[in-house]
Order: structure tokens, then sequence, then C-alpha cells
């Protein structure tokens, strides 16, 4: 079995410290001491994982994670960074690393992220195992086998073939990205990057330059060249998530880019052409937002070419059963759980509850449920916790819950609230970065993983 560990440092004691600590834990230790190498090594000795210094010779650390993801995608890459540096590891957070730790670092930590990236590698290979032997994860598998859902399958096999522009339309949750990615999965472009961008989750400052790129010098701290998602996306699919959400100023250049297919990065003299195919999503009422003004009319009409409506889960309620087990197997797989049925009245409940929060809202009371049984059947009881009081029909959500709880029960139930709020706060923070969150919330990296690890808390939930 391969265990092998690439250790990407300029400072040899550094080298020679990890090297000690994942020798003795059974890896082969290979190094490198400049970006350079770093790739030379990555080829031709095929690591298990890699940790790579932010700051290298020739090529830096975040050039070096890009090129380490673009040819092996499934590599998980711990980025090791200086006190002063925390915007750069954030940044290669967002770029796909693993994790990123601290310099000095303790080797208890760093040993543990490392086990932690490696556990997420191989549980992401046995996911993507269950679906494709499930069904191949295509939408039926993904949403349900419900009819709403056949009519949207019909409508993307529709549309994916043409070069129209689709706006997705539905409540949060509802599976908007699921619908844009079997749309470029079922089109031409299938073998080309897909790229996707949550316009409401990055600050207004920096989104120009995230869609069009920016030159060398463009603006302060624009050190280098970069490409943005446009250019990424090249021959591919870009999916604008909660397009209600991008300025005004912004609608007018993504408007230009959709007429013309063609762009300009910020601080460049000419544009250049682009051949991207545009899905866009909301939740919003654009044409409400039209009306005040708030979105361009011109480019509601060139995102809506298509239009793909999806319906609430309470809406489609013959899909929970489907949806709760495909969950329940998934989770059951993650946390080696031997959770194995819903009880009928169980599932019964699930049907009958509103979901505000649709299928996210499903998928994260059946995580719940699975972490917290003891039996490897799910039932009532577990997921009435789970719902918590708006589990419960409205005539008994007040007396059944007030009788069946004791004392103890509810002050362990506030408490595990408590701190899944505090840890979900500190990681909200930090971007996801569990050393700093330990920090954050004065306790120690090893309390912290495996408090997380009881609460069902995933550090990437939380990652820019």
């Amino acid at each position: 079995m391969n265990r092998r560990l690439l250790v990407v440092d300029d400072d040899p004691a550094i080298v020679r410290v990890l090297k000690a600590i994942f020798v003795r834990e059974g890896f082969e230790v290979l190094t490198a001491d400049d970006g350079e190498a770093a790739l030379i090594e990555a080829a031709a000795g095929d690591p298990l994982i890699a940790i790579v210094d932010l700051e290298l010779p020739k090529l830096d650390g975040t050039q070096v994670l890009e090129r380490l993801k673009a040819s092996n995608p499934g590599l998980p890459v711990v980025m090791l960074t200086g006190r002063n540096d925390a915007k750069t590891a954030v940044r290669a957070m967002r770029l796909g690393a693993a994790d990123y730790v601290t310099k000095p670092f303790d080797p208890e930590e760093i040993s543990l992220v490392v086990a932690r990236a490696l556990e997420a590698r191989a549980l992401v290979s046995e996911v993507q195992d269950l679906r494709r032997r499930a069904g191949g994860g295509g939408l039926e598998v993904q949403m349900g086998p419900g009819a709403a859902v056949q009519r949207i399958i019909e409508q993307v096999r529709t549309v994916a073939a043409t070069s129209f522009s689709v706006l997705i339309l539905g409540e949060t949750g509802t599976g908007k990205e699921l619908v844009a990615a079997a749309l470029h999965r079922e089109s031409e472009r299938h073998a080309k990057p897909f790229v996707a961008l949550d316009c409401g989750a990055i600050p207004e400052a920096l989104l120009e330059s995230e869609l069009f790129g920016h030159e060398k010098g463009a603006f302060t701290g624009a050190d280098r060249r970069r490409s943005g998602h446009f250019h990424v996306a090249e021959n591919g699919t870009m999916f604008l998530d909660e397009i209600g959400n991008l300025p005004l100023g912004l609608q007018a250049k993504l408007l230009r880019v959709l007429e013309s297919r063609q762009l300009q990065a910020v601080g460049a003299s000419q544009p250049m052409a682009i051949d991207v195919r545009f899905i866009a999503a909301t939740n919003n009422d654009l044409q409400a937002r039209v009306k005040d003004g708030q979105f361009r009319s011109d480019l509601y009409f060139r995102l809506a070419q298509y239009t793909i409506h999806l319906p609430p889960l309470r809406g489609r309620t013959e899909d929970i059963p489907h949806l709760a087990e495909r969950f329940m197997r998934e989770v059951s797989v993650e946390l080696r759980r031997p959770v194995a049925e819903i009880a009928p009245d169980a599932l019964d409940l699930l049907r009958r509850h509103s979901w505000p929060g649709n299928v996210r809202e499903l998928r994260n009371v059946v995580r719940q449920a699975v972490l917290e049984s003891k039996e490897p059947r799910l039932d009532l009881a577990t997921i009435q916790r789970s719902l918590g009081a708006a589990g419960a029909p409205p005539s008994e959500a007040s007396g059944t819950r007030a009788s069946s709880q004791s004392l103890k029960d509810a002050a362990d139930h506030a408490a595990r609230e408590a701190e899944r709020q505090a840890i979900s706060d500190a990681l909200r923070a930090t971007h996801g970065n569990k050393s700093g969150a330990a920090r954050a919330l004065k306790t120690d990296f090893k309390t912290l993983h495996v408090k997380m690890k009881s609460l069902g808390i995933q550090a990437r939930d939380f990652e820019v």
C-alpha cells in the first residue's frame, strides 16, 4: 500500500523534524526544497499526501498547490505558514488545500491534521464508490424518483446540448448546483471545466478580480497576474450561484461579457475572447428585483434564455424516503456506524415536516440522527430529537416533548448545542482552520478535534 508523504520546505531543520515524525508513523517520506523540485518529486513518487510550505524558492507554495491539484485533484495538500501569513493560507484553502498549520507547529497537531486529511480522502473515495454503486450519481439518485424530479431531468436533457444561458430558480437547499452540474455533464462541454462561484460569498471589492482576473500591478497587492473564474472556465461552464447578489456595476460588465463573448481583466489594456456557457441561479425573485431597480432587466433576459424552477422539498414529499435513506447510507459509511434502516413511523414524521431548509436541512437531520443513534435502525425518538420541536405535529409539540424529556436530558442537549454553536462560530471566523479555532476557543487542538467528531462538525463546511 502507498504510504508516501511528500514534504516541501527549504528549511532543512523543518524537513528533518517532519521526516522524523512521519517515518515513525510508517510513512516513506519524500522531500523537496523548492517548488520545481516538488513537482518533479510528486510526478515520480505519486505521494499519498503532501505538506507544502507557503514560502518556497522558484515556485511559491500556492503555485505548487495549484499544479499538484491540477495533476491530481484527490491529493490532500497541507500548507505550512508563518503566523503573519493567514490571508495567504486562507487563499490556499480556497485553492483546494486540505488544511494549514502555523509554524512553529506541535508534532501531535500536524500528525492529527495529516491523519484527518487522509481520513477525509478515504471517506470521499468510499462515498463516491457508494454513489456509483447506487446508480451513478445522476439527478434521480441525487434528488429522488418523483414526478417533479423527472420533469427537471427532461428539462436538463432538452437544454443541455444547446448554447442557451440557463437560469435556475429555487429556494435555498433545493439542489440548484446539482442541476447546474447535470447540465454541464449532459452537454458537449462535459470534458471541460465546471466552475462554480457564489456571488454572495465574496466581498464586493474582490468580486471583479475574482471573476475577470487582474494584471500585475492593477491595484495594491496585485503582485502578479491572476486568471479569473471566467478564464478558468474556458470552453466549459461557468455557474454563478446567487446571481441576485451581484452588484449593479458588475451586472453591466457581466452583460457585456455575455453579449460580446469577450472579457477584460482588471488592469488589462485589451479584451480577450472567451468561450464559456453560463448558468445562473438564485433564491430571490429576480423579476421583483428588476422592478425595484436592483437587477438589470437586460441581464435578466440574457441569463433567462431558459428557466428551470426547482420545487421546495415540501412540494415533492414522495422523494423524502429516497433522500433520507441515501443520506443515512452515506453518513453511516463516513462515521463507520452500522445504521441500515429508518423506522416507518420515523419516515412518516420526515414526510410531514415542512422543511424550510429543504434538502440541506433533511441531510443535516439524518446526519445528526445517525451520529446519535445507538441502534442499527433510526427510530422515531431519534428523528424527533434531531428535528427538534419543529419535528412534532403542532398539537403535540409542547405537551409530548415536555413530558418525554428529563431535566438532565434538556441540560445535556443545551450543553451540546452551546458547544456546537461556539465551535461553529470559531470555525466560521477562521474559515475552517481548526488550529486557529482551537486558539480562539482557548482549548487544545486534540480536544477540538474530538469535540468536532462527536458533534458531526466538519471544518470543510466553513472554508471560504
